[in-house]
């Protein structure tokens, strides 16, 4: 079956899974086992030693071949058809930045218009993110067992209807409750990068999903340049309708959006995959994978158990607490920002401590000056970004993940000084960067690291745990800041030094690595990397 001589490595195919993971495992060499990335060397090694039968370039197997979705998607490489999908869930990300960035503008007008006490200026926001709680899992799961096509379109579509709805709200009850429905469609928008990763090649998929990043950040900038321009002419209400159109632009182009191959695999529709492959080999302008595509059987969907079954677990648990950790420090870091310029004149007094409370009731419009200041704010991701986007491919997923965690409880350190508020930006500037930097690392590394059978619904479990912390966040930032800085400055500088450390123990590094299909199909690459290591170190200490 494998010839062992590593000058000439021959790769044998399958036509049954359930087999093949027995198979695969006997005759590879160490060197084989170390990375999954190794398949690319494999195909190489095979494409040489058929150069006698063909010239460089596409495959021809025999009838008997057969080939997986990586295999296909390494050999068609990325291009037309992935920068079409990039645009399409970027339209996805897009609408979801706009309508969480316009619960920052919303509150101070809805405040003025409707005379609210804080508290209900407050649920303004929570309500989304309860929404959000709800709908999350409910959409990863119907990704899973219907597929992440449906599922996104589903929830998009659901997000635009409620949307607009919200526009015409009469009174302050209906507002919160359609504004709750619309969070219940934004928990379904991570499943955009879902889809997304089940595109792509191994080589870049780290730079073309932190690429995605670019889309929340151009969103955010936007609604605040469509506020400013918006808000003094047409109002609140024109403001929440124009900024549907991105989820509505996404809707239209799904037209163009197929299904996930390896969710059609899973279900066992190859002639669906194959059909999926061969449109990317046309619009990619390469050669059509020759022979069959490999079945692997999906025995169950998207169940819930399954995110903690075997050593599932070790990831599961403290990948949720990640997802919090970001959830909660990037929606604190964006509160606290308002919080503590305007707290900046008690600065060096004996209150210094303390936010003393205004007026519950005292009315204040935004200001030029104040979109100015959202705008620098938004702009902050930009740069933090650029840098993570070089580290993701070089120092591996955790690495980055950690680094801006660790980044930004040193960047929390000089909040207990007393600065002035050039320096103050600045420090709010770098913080922001590398939070919203490690997010997004943090939606690299999730679809990477759980299978096909259950991507959807782990995306899905782990975007509600970061609502849970986007709810909890506005009573540290807003309400116990209040009582007192310095306390409310140590919880956040704490949770990310915690979630850094926790970054560093997850079991698995996913840079250069291809996607699983299965529990089953993941847990026989680890036993394989495992038995690999040990036998490194064994010639090691031999």
């Amino acid at each position: 079956m494998y010839n062992r001589d590593k000058s000439d490595i021959s790769y044998k195919r399958w036509r049954n899974h359930e087999t093949s993971i027995q198979e695969d495992l006997r005759g590879q060499t160490d060197e084989d086992q170390v990375t999954d990335s190794e398949i690319c060397t494999i195909t190489a090694t095979r494409l040489d030693s058929e150069k006698r039968k063909s010239a460089a370039g596409p495959r021809h197997n025999s009838s008997e071949d057969t080939f997986t979705v990586d295999d296909a998607l390494e050999l068609i490489g990325f291009g037309k058809f992935q920068w079409r999908i990039s645009f399409i869930a970027g339209m996805a990300w897009v609408g979801d930045a706009m309508e969480m960035m316009i619960l920052s503008i919303l509150a101070p007008q809805l405040h003025c218009e409707w005379r609210l006490p804080g508290y209900q200026v407050a649920l303004v926001t929570s309500v989304v993110f309860a929404g959000m709680c709800v709908g999350a899992p409910v959409w990863g799961n119907l990704a899973d067992k219907y597929g992440r096509r449906l599922g996104l379109m589903m929830s998009m579509a659901w997000t635009l209807y409620f949307g607009l709805l919200s526009t015409f709200a009469p009174v302050y009850i209906w507002f919160l409750f359609l504004r709750a429905m619309v969070g219940v469609g934004l928990a379904g928008a991570p499943q955009a990068v879902t889809l997304y990763s089940e595109f792509l090649p191994v080589k870049g998929r780290g730079y073309c999903i932190m690429m995605m990043a670019v889309f929340w950040s151009i969103g955010t900038v936007f609604e605040v340049l469509l506020a400013l321009w918006i808000m003094p002419l047409l109002g609140w209400r024109w403001l929440l309708g124009l900024s549907t159109i991105p989820v509505a632009i996404f809707i239209i182009c799904c037209y163009w959006l197929p299904e996930s191959p390896r969710f059609n695999i899973l279900t066992g529709q190859t002639e669906k995959a194959m059909m999926t492959v061969a449109n990317i080999a046309k619009v990619n302008n390469k050669p059509v994978p020759q022979g069959r595509i490999s079945i692997f059987k999906q025995n169950s969907h998207g169940q819930f158990k399954d995110l903690f079954v075997s050593q599932q677990w070790r990831t599961t648990v403290p990948l949720c607490f990640i997802w919090f950790a970001n959830a909660f420090s990037y929606y604190g870091v964006v509160l606290l920002t308002t919080e503590l310029f305007q707290a900046r004149d008690s600065c060096g007094s004996a209150d210094a401590a303390k936010i003393e409370p205004s007026c519950s009731l005292e009315c204040k419009y935004l200001t030029s000056s104040d979109y100015r200041d959202l705008l620098w704010t938004s702009l902050a991701e930009f740069p933090g970004l650029l840098i993570v986007i070089l580290g993701v491919e070089r120092i591996g997923r955790k690495k980055s993940m950690a680094l801006c965690f660790f980044i930004l409880s040193l960047f929390i350190l000089p909040l207990y000084a007393c600065i002035d508020r050039t320096a103050l930006t600045i420090v709010i500037f770098i913080a922001r960067a590398f939070i919203a930097a490690g997010f997004q690392v943090t939606f690299v590394y999730t679809p990477e690291v759980f299978p096909t059978q259950n991507r959807a619904l782990a995306m899905g479990t782990c975007s509600a745990m970061a609502r849970i912390g986007s709810l909890i966040t506005p009573f540290v930032s807003q309400v116990m800041l209040r009582a007192s800085v310095y306390l409310t400055l140590s919880i956040y500088c704490g949770c990310s030094l915690l979630a850094g450390i926790t970054c560093l123990m997850l079991p698995t590094e996913t840079m250069g690595r291809r996607l699983h299909e299965s529990n089953v199909d993941q847990d026989a690459a680890e036993v394989s990397t495992t038995t690999a290591g040990q036998s490194h170190s064994g010639s090691a200490v031999s």
